[in-house]
């Protein structure tokens, strides 16, 4: 493998070259991309599978899950980066145009950020949703996946710049760590000179490694402690539909539900009816005490529950685990959410408009949600196409990463020979 040092240089190289791209080409290389997956898929499935078998008994279940493709995941796949073609380019994009007093023609216009290196673990797709919105929104990428998809990811980087090529771009556009070395790694953030921005893409090991070593600014995200708040006044019925949903649709995401609270006036009902529909599709249970006395009386062995330990309710469980705890009020919700919540998507299902105004207002998560599941906190749910991550920062982008949170801006003034007095 070549140094890091001259894997950033070309990667700063390429970017000056991307940034100058059309439209037009950058929507070519994502239809060859499309079509690299397509006539090369069964090369991707037999990699894939040697990645998973090598994972399996080594890695959790849940990891084992996002580590897995098969035709329907990589047709998914294709289909966002197609999603990307229809939507516009960010590049150039001008706004907050105004006409200053003084005559001087005032605006911002949008640019790539430049070379941002990504750093994941375990699922495979990263590696083309970041090439497209990397290319759409005309940034340069270094990309380090975990040593448990390696193979996949060295298929996957050789029908992207294959793609690249055939569209006249840098093969060094996009570039891939080929190799486990931890090491390389830790040089990757050193290289401050050539990269702008570093995302990390897993666990909380991982994020923290990169805010610790790195020189350059790290956008974090994508650890879900994700809660639904079940309102006294929720429509009940359609509220299991909504839960049941946000927990079982897909477990082992960051956007799976967590954590259930419930409004103490319909706890003794409501509490046994969602649990057993949940336990149908094998969900166990940790509750606080409240819920575990509720479960207790109401003596329905087919759901399994236990009293919540202490930090159960700090944990993204990544499986058919659910949290519950039973709540006076929306205030206590708020409070239980400030407490346990990763700030990435919590929602209240309720028809009290005072209530939801309340949880809107006081839970600062990066996605809020009223009456919805928390599993549509995905790019191209929101209408995004791909996306690189879910970010829970304050800073620059909150939610899903796709092609305006991958540009910056710069000011653009123009005069008629102005001068300063």
């Amino acid at each position: 493998m070549r140094p890091m040092i001259e894997i950033g240089k070309s990667a700063k190289e390429a970017a000056l070259v991307l940034a100058g791209t059309s439209t037009v080409k950058k929507n070519d290389f994502l239809t060859k991309l499309s079509e690299g997956l397509e006539t090369r898929m069964a090369e991707v499935l037999e990699a894939n599978a040697q990645d998973v078998a090598e994972a399996t008994g080594t890695l959790a279940p849940a990891m084992v899950d996002r580590l897995l493709l098969n035709e329907p995941r990589i047709q998914g796949i294709r289909s966002d980066v197609l999603n990307v073609i229809n939507l516009p380019d960010p590049v150039g994009e001008v706004f907050d145009a105004h006409t200053h007093e003084n005559g001087l023609e005032i605006q911002k216009e949008r640019t790539p950020i430049g070379v941002i290196a990504v750093i994941y673990e375990s699922r495979p797709n990263v590696t083309v949703d970041t090439a497209c919105l990397m290319i759409k929104s005309g940034n340069a990428a270094i990309l380090r996946g975990g040593k448990e998809t390696i193979r996949t990811n060295r298929v996957f980087i050789a029908i992207i710049q294959e793609a690249l090529m055939g569209s006249g771009l840098p093969a060094e556009t996009i570039q891939f760590i080929d190799s486990p070395d931890r090491s390389l790694m830790l040089e990757l953030l050193q290289l401050d000179q050539y990269v702008d921005m570093v995302i990390p893409r897993g666990g909380a090991g991982l994020h923290a490694f990169c805010r610790e070593n790195s020189r350059m600014p790290v956008m974090t995200g994508g650890i879900g402690i994700c809660h639904l708040f079940v309102d006294e006044s929720a429509d009940l019925a359609r509220s299991i539909d909504v839960i049941r949903n946000a927990k079982v649709q897909r477990v082992t995401v960051c956007n799976a539900l967590e954590t259930l609270l419930i409004h103490r006036s319909i706890a003794e009902s409501f509490l046994p009816e969602v649990c057993a529909t949940l336990a149908a599709d094998g969900v166990h249970f940790k509750v606080d005490g409240n819920a575990n006395n509720i479960l207790m009386l109401n003596g329905d062995q087919s759901i399994v529950f236990e009293k919540a330990a202490a930090g159960d309710f700090d944990k993204e469980w990544l499986a058919l685990v659910l949290s519950i705890r039973v709540v006076d009020n929306v205030d206590q919700a708020i409070e239980h959410i400030r407490q346990h919540s990763t700030g990435h998507s919590d929602g209240i299902l309720s028809e009290d408009q005072e209530n939801i105004q309340k949880f809107k207002a006081n839970v600062n998560s990066a996605c809020v949600y009223v009456n919805a599941s928390t599993r549509f906190t995905d790019g191209s749910q929101l209408g995004l196409g791909a996306e690189i991550a879910i970010s829970t920062q304050p800073l620059h982008a909150r939610g899903p990463m796709a092609l305006r949170e991958l540009t910056t801006y710069k000011w653009i003034i123009s005069g008629d020979y102005h001068v300063r007095t």
